[in-house]
């Protein structure tokens, strides 16, 4: 019987590269993580035998990185060799294979998102200086507990 290849979903993070081998209920898993390429294999319940093998963007630390499997798909974590710095693709080569995809429920562009949280922090500041200037409450001596059984009575 052939091989065939996973279904992959990749994203990229300041300091790992995540990828998701997408095989339900796999048997036989098998990781291997270099510094400069990920071999993965397993086979589904119908005995297919899926086979993985890619040449990453950029050096990985093979000793930093993980897989970790569930009954819907394996996820793997590679740390990267120079953190902060973004993958444009998973792949060496410039050239996207049918089954690789860019997942983009997880997907988020972080580059200058240092510059986007200290903008919210500024932003979140000025909202408690506005609060915290209001002044103290309004007093309500002037409120009587006989009123509101009064009104009640009324209707």
């Amino acid at each position: 019987m052939a091989r065939q290849h996973a279904r992959t979903l990749w994203y990229d993070r300041p300091k790992y590269v995540f990828m998701e081998f997408c095989v339900e209920d796999s048997t036989d898993v098998h990781v291997l993580i270099e510094d400069h390429r990920i071999v993965f294999s397993c086979k589904n319940p119908d005995g297919v035998e899926f086979y993985n093998e890619i040449e990453f963007y950029a050096k990985v630390n093979c000793k930093d990185s993980r897989d970790k499997r569930s009954g819907r798909s394996i996820t793997c974590f590679v740390r990267k060799w120079k953190e902060k710095v973004a993958w444009p693709r998973l792949t060496k080569e410039d050239i996207k294979p049918v089954w690789l995809s860019v997942d983009f429920d997880n997907w988020r562009d972080w580059e200058g998102d240092e510059e986007v949280e200290l903008a919210q922090v500024e932003h979140y500041a000025e909202l408690l200086k506005k609060v915290s200037t209001k002044g103290p409450p309004p007093a309500m001596d002037d409120l009587d507990d006989d009123s509101d059984s009064a009104d009640a009575t009324s209707t």
